[in-house]
């Protein structure tokens, strides 16, 4: 079982805002709150955004397209969820990727909104199969 993510963030405010409202809405709650950083857990497992001093590259956000990190992806409880994360997630700093494809964009069968936030962060939210 996964223990934890960091992701190292260029304003926390910001990624506070986009993170807190998804990982909230699908049922994480906080955890962990310091001057550099936030974390929320869910059981055992825990997200933590950190704007760390160590942080190199000042300002510039997250690129999902170089070597790292591509996205994370979270159970969404249903087909529902995911509509309704992804009419919300706009109004919270996150942006639908993959438009023209939504909601199969990862192929046939595989009910999913992608969402990028303004750092470059994509998550997938997949709708659980009943």
């Amino acid at each position: 079982m996964l223990h934890h993510v960091e992701l190292w963030v260029a304003d926390l405010d910001r990624a506070a805002e986009s993170w807190g409202w998804l990982l909230e809405r699908l049922g994480w709650t906080p955890y962990q709150d310091w001057p550099a950083g936030r974390s929320w857990r869910l059981g055992a497992t825990y997200v933590v955004i950190e704007q760390s001093p160590a942080l190199r590259g000042g300002d510039v956000g997250h690129d999902r397209m170089r070597p790292g990190l591509n996205h994370l992806a979270f159970h969404a409880a249903d087909r529902a969820t995911v509509d309704a994360l992804t009419e919300e997630a706009t109004g919270h700093g996150w942006n639908l990727l993959f438009t023209d494809r939504h909601p199969y964009a990862g192929g046939p069968g595989h009910y999913a909104a992608y969402l990028e936030n303004g750092d470059g962060f994509e998550v997938e939210l997949v709708a659980q199969e009943r």
